[in-house]
C-alpha cells in the first residue's frame, strides 16, 4: 500500500488532486492510503513552495498545479 499525501489548503486545484488520484488508483487496482494535508509548516517542511504538492511514501513527487493523469498513472504502475 502506498501512503499518499496531497499538499494545499484546500483550494480546487487540490480537490481536483485529490480527486484525479482517487479515480486513478481505483482503476489501477492501487491500493493508497490518501490524505490531505492542510498545515502550512508541515507542508513547508517538505520543501513545497506552490501547492498542490503530493508525497509518495516520504517523497516528494509533484508541486504546483494538478498533476496530468498520465503522471499520476504512473505513480501507481508497480503497484
Amino acid at each position: 500500500m502506498k501512503n499518499v499525501k496531497v499538499l494545499g489548503t484546500g483550494c480546487a486545484n487540490c480537490r481536483n488532486t485529490m480527486a484525479l488520484i482517487e479515480e486513478v488508483a481505483r482503476a489501477k487496482g492501487a491500493e493508497i492510503s490518501l490524505e490531505k494535508v492542510e498545515d502550512l509548516p508541515i507542508i513547508m517542511s517538505y520543501g513545497v513552495m506552490s501547492t498542490p504538492g503530493v508525497v509518495i511514501d516520504g517523497q516528494v513527487v509533484h508541486a504546483g498545479g494538478v498533476p496530468s493523469r498520465d503522471k499520476v498513472e504512473a505513480w501507481f504502475i508497480s503497484t
